[in-house]
């Protein structure tokens, strides 16, 4: 019988499965149910940067008081913190899988100390979310890049614990970016993050939310660069997120060379009693192809690994479409 005990960032997972930060992982209630279904681990909902700010913001616009402004604003962000540290505190006292805590942040510069106060709460790891939009035509990418560098350095001097980068996958070479953060000692990246999308309504003529989840066919991108990164960075435990939403997907990704998977679209569409359906139809295919445990296969059809690597690296569609005028 196949065994799925797999390791990410230095953790022992009992299968490879986490369920991403999300609403799924925001009480201790959540992630106990989560654990019972076969979850590998968790990784929590994220303290946003940008929410802390904009609550702020609000307070701040029913003050009478100018100079009251750096209490509201540190008032806002101890209190968000002191209720995540509950959070990861008691998660850990209620479950035996792994978790982790996750930040979402626009800047390099209030989450240096609190990432020491999620450690000394008990998170097992530390996964960074970081995207910053690049709106201004003077900067150069390199000048944002640069944020994510020196996060990830002055993170990796004052933590024990593991430190994961959640990516978007826009940048103008993602494999050189990766790199720089694998010499900054970063411990893995998640590849990718969904990032929120603007749409327009045409009726009310206003802008509106694109569409929340992914789709299956949203794996296409992640998959490409999960098996180029894993083949060429060696070290560097990578988790697949986004389109993921069934067992076969799962698999694909840990062929890719992925180390642990993500699921969270596919858990709110079909619910989180999935969980063991995901878990189970890894189990059986390792079983049907008689591998007997998650490293007989992670990776053999990597970047690395396979007789015609330009499969990854190939854009259009020669073959197929070849014909079609």
């Amino acid at each position: 019988m196949a065994k799925l005990e797999a390791s990410y960032l230095g953790l022992k997972l009992k299968n490879p499965v986490l369920v991403s930060s999300s609403g799924l992982t925001d009480s201790v209630e959540k992630i106990r149910k989560l654990e019972e279904l076969g979850a590998g681990g968790v990784v929590l909902k994220s303290l946003f940067e940008e929410q802390i700010q904009y609550e702020a913001g609000n307070l701040l616009k029913h003050s009478d008081y100018p100079e009251a402004a750096d209490y509201i604003r540190n008032y806002t962000m101890n209190h968000s913190l002191d209720e995540y540290l509950t959070l990861i505190e008691s998660a850990k006292k209620a479950v035996r899988i792994p978790v982790i805590a996750s930040v979402n942040c626009i800047s390099a510069s209030k989450w240096i100390s609190f990432s020491r106060e999620m450690e000394s709460a008990g998170a097992d790891a530390l996964e960074v979310n970081v995207f910053i939009l690049p709106t201004d035509p003077n900067q150069a990418g390199s000048g944002y890049e640069q944020v994510y560098y020196d996060l990830v350095t002055q993170l990796k001097e004052i933590l024990s614990i593991p430190v994961a980068i959640k990516l978007g996958n826009q940048f103008s070479n993602i494999l050189h970016l990766i790199k720089q953060l694998y010499n900054r000692r970063a411990d893995g990246v998640v590849l990718f993050n969904r990032f929120y999308a603007p749409d327009i309504n045409i009726t009310g003529l206003k802008l509106t939310s694109s569409e929340v989840f992914s789709s299956p066919t949203d794996i296409r991108q992640t998959l490409r660069w999960v098996g180029i990164v894993s083949g060429k960075i060696d070290g560097l435990d990578i988790a697949a997120s986004t389109g993921i939403h069934d067992s076969h997907a799962i698999i694909k990704q840990i062929l890719a060379g992925a180390s642990a998977v993500q699921v969270c679209s596919t858990l709110y569409k079909n619910g989180i009693e999935q969980l063991p359906e995901l878990v189970s139809g890894v189990e059986e295919w390792m079983d049907e192809h008689n591998y007997r445990k998650i490293e007989d296969f992670r990776g053999i059809l990597s970047y690395k690994n396979i007789s015609d690597p330009l499969t990854y690296e190939r854009s259009q569609f020669m073959k197929y479409f070849s014909g079609y005028h």
